[in-house]
């Protein structure tokens, strides 16, 4: 059978049943280590017991000092050696004649051991040997007389038993341990090979491997720049229009989204766990239309995916085609308002008005030179400078008057933003000050309109005397959707404006009272 081809559960199965095995091969090899040495530990206290025993008897004491004293002591040592289950017990003289043995040939003779002589110096203690029946754990014991002097050694020796004799003697215990292992370890490792095989969706491993070449191939094939990231932030797509459209290079895989492109807002997704579609946001410069989607797992989220398009180009070419349709209109209302004084000078040449006619001319030239002169020389951008002009004219049109106010100036846009984001403000602002002032009865109809600016501190003030907001839309005025409009509205001017007053880390603050007008006052910070 071969082992490679077999599906992957069956792998997974035969892979935790070997690491099962093995871990008990080695559990088994500590296991026997440590009973031997247990083992070895229990000899040698027996055995200097037993020393101890034999070397305190009278008898011993007495007749080792005698020739023939084998005699009396080899009975009474053996009778001791059986009874304590010893393997063998020698009691020695100070001339290292055996006085005792089990094997009776070698009683008389002299002992040849290489670890007995601390012993005769007066000294107990244990040494592991090995003789002809095996390793040994013989302990030593003086043997002193009624003076305190020694006169002889008692040696106690216990043959270690091998590994295979432990393993005999607890073979019924091994056998039941190895049956409950093998059966659980069996069962486990079914069990997380099926777990394993639901988190994998039920694909084998090349099925995967194919899913996952052909997904990156679709990921770089893509026109939208994808990016996704996990719980921790890190990032795990990236595809190479995204690498274009923010300007990354090398291999951004595997490093926090936030060092690599700081403002994608996408770490906002895992906090909130909810998705946010066709929102624009200023990333690096650029002008992007993000969807962001949480990954979710068993209703857990467990990263997010962004798509990004990048609309810079098509902003720029809808800022042009919404400046000259902005510079159509003033020229329309121009034309308009130009006919129309036309024929107010007409009709004062005709009632021979001569004098007032020329005084009108001069009247309306001084007004209209001294706004556009004050226009272009204090708003340094031709678009706002362009939406203020048709504003006003605008105003005209619709007998509302539109005040700029003299120090008025703008050098250059705060960080963050462009002149579209300012046409979008001042357009919405301002529009929405002529629908209120058009469905008021306000004899007098204005709209005030500041834009200051210092080092710290841009400041941009649209200020009507209109009908005001009502209470009840406050709470809620800048949420996509909800208008003053009534079914001609679309709720989506101050949305916009509030969108892009983030985007600027700028503030916005309202003030409205019923019959007393309404007041937007927004800043931004110029570093």
């Amino acid at each position: 059978m071969n082992v490679l081809k077999l599906p992957i559960r069956w792998k997974i199965i035969f892979l935790s049943f070997g690491i099962v095995l093995f871990s008990l091969l080695i559990g088994g090899i500590i296991i026997t280590g440590k009973i031997v040495d247990m083992r070895e530990e229990e000899l040698g206290k027996r055995g200097m017991i037993t020393a101890r025993t034999v070397a305190q008897l009278p008898e011993v004491q007495k007749q080792i000092q005698k020739k023939n004293g084998a005699a009396v002591i080899n009975p009474i040592v053996e009778n001791i050696r059986v009874i304590n289950n010893t393997d063998y017990i020698v009691v020695l003289n100070m001339e290292g004649i055996r006085y005792s043995h089990p094997v009776q040939s070698l009683i008389g003779t002299s002992s040849t051991g290489k670890d007995e002589g601390p012993a005769f110096a007066d000294h107990t203690y244990l040494s592991k040997a090995k003789g002809d029946l095996g390793i040994a754990v013989r302990a030593f014991m003086p043997i002193k007389n009624n003076k305190l002097e020694q006169v002889g050694v008692v040696i106690v020796g216990n043959i270690l038993p091998g590994y295979l004799e432990i393993l005999q003697g607890l073979k019924a215990q091994i056998a039941l341990i190895m049956f409950l292992t093998l059966l659980f370890g069996l069962l486990g490792s079914w069990m997380l090979a099926r777990h394993i095989k639901q988190q994998m969706f039920e694909l084998e491993p090349h099925q995967i491997v194919r899913m996952y070449e052909e997904s990156t191939a679709a990921f770089h094939a893509m026109h939208e720049g994808v990016i996704a990231i996990d719980m921790n932030e890190k990032i795990t797509i990236f595809n190479e229009r995204a690498k274009d459209i923010f300007d990354v290079t090398g291999h951004p895989l595997g490093k926090p989204i936030r060092s690599v492109i700081p403002d994608t807002r996408l770490p906002e997704i895992i906090e909130y766990g909810k998705a946010v579609f066709n929102q624009e946001i200023n990333v690096s410069g650029n002008i992007i239309i993000s969807n962001r989607i949480p990954i979710k797992v068993d209703k857990s989220v467990i990263g997010a995916v962004a798509i990004f398009q990048d609309r810079t180009e098509v902003a720029k070419m809808a800022e042009e085609l919404t400046g000259v349709k902005a510079f159509v209109e003033a020229l329309r209302i121009q034309n308009h308002e130009h006919l129309n004084k036309l024929h107010t000078i007409a009709g004062l040449i005709q009632l021979d008005k001569k004098k007032q006619a020329l005084q009108y001319v001069f009247d309306i030239t001084k007004q209209q030179e001294s706004l556009t002169r004050l226009i272009t020389k204090n708003i340094r951008n031709d678009s706002i400078a362009g939406l203020l002009l048709s504003k006003v004219s605008r105003g005209k049109e619709l007998k509302i008057e539109v005040i700029i106010d003299s120090q008025s100036h703008l050098q250059h846009l705060p960080p963050h933003l462009n002149e579209h984001d300012f046409v979008i403000i001042l357009g919405n602002l301002i529009e929405n000050s002529f629908y209120a002032l058009n469905e008021s009865d306000t004899s007098l109809k204005k709209i005030d309109v500041s834009i200051e600016q210092d080092h710290e501190v841009c400041a941009l003030l649209v200020e009507d005397n209109g009908p005001g907001i009502p209470e009840e839309l406050l709470p809620d005025i800048f949420v996509k959707g909800v208008t003053t409009k009534g079914e001609e509205g679309l709720g989506i001017g101050l949305y916009l404006v509030k969108d892009i007053v983030n985007k600027g880390k700028g503030e916005i603050s309202l003030s409205t009272f019923p019959g007393g007008g309404t007041s937007f006052y927004i800043t931004f910070p110029m570093k």
